[in-house]
């Protein structure tokens, strides 16, 4: 028999928050140049944020890529300079689905891919992350999605077996990952199918 989910753990970016780092580059270069420097063949940004969000520094990150690719030196000390113009805002509905497993009393956790240098603004600015009761930031823990030890550490924190845990994430590569752990894990698309297959699981959402 299965056994009632205990907790949700929640993605952050672009499942909660509203990420676009193209916005903040283009805020430093303009938004042609931001898009040829997202679209490059030999600088693959993604990858290189990869490094901050698993605990490397900004500082060690940005003077990399002055050393190995200066031409895309300004676009990419861009990112952190406006970091605040890639938080766009909450992805439409599912703040409040947060604020509804809250009201019921379920316990919430987060599970984000987030350098521990920029993670202050999200709380800052988005006041729907104080109902998670926890928050597990992969560059404070040394460890990003989707490294196993990232999701032991939200496991940890939760205190229940990860087959009572729901992991809600957009990127399919983090959803199989948390499979792979014994999470029921959930890709999200939008908050309205997110909503049914909570309700499928007995949330009451």
């Amino acid at each position: 028999m299965k056994l009632s989910p205990a907790a949700v753990v929640f993605d952050l970016g672009n499942v909660l928050i509203d990420w676009d780092p193209a916005a903040a580059i283009a805020a430093g270069v303009g938004e042609d140049e931001a898009r040829r420097f997202m679209a490059a063949e030999d600088f693959d940004f993604m990858a290189w944020n990869h490094g901050p969000d698993s605990g490397g520094s900004w500082a060690e990150a940005e003077a990399e890529v002055c050393r190995t690719h200066p031409h895309w030196a300004e676009h990419a000390l861009s990112y952190r300079r406006h970091f605040t113009a890639s938080l766009l805002g909450e992805v439409p509905g599912t703040a409040e689905v947060v604020r509804e497993l809250h009201a019921a009393q379920v316990p919430l956790l987060g599970l984000t891919n987030w350098s521990a240098e920029l993670y202050p603004h999200a709380p800052e600015r988005f006041a729907v992350l104080a109902l998670l009761d926890h928050v597990v930031v992969s560059g404070e823990v040394g460890a990003a999605k989707p490294d196993p030890a990232a999701y032991r550490a939200v496991i940890e924190r939760a205190g229940v077996p990860p087959e009572r845990l729901v992991f809600v994430d957009d990127k399919q590569v983090n959803v199989d990952a948390a499979a792979a752990l014994g999470m029921d894990a959930i890709r999200f698309t939008t908050a309205d199918e997110l909503r049914r297959q909570l309700r499928e699981r007995g949330l009451p959402v």
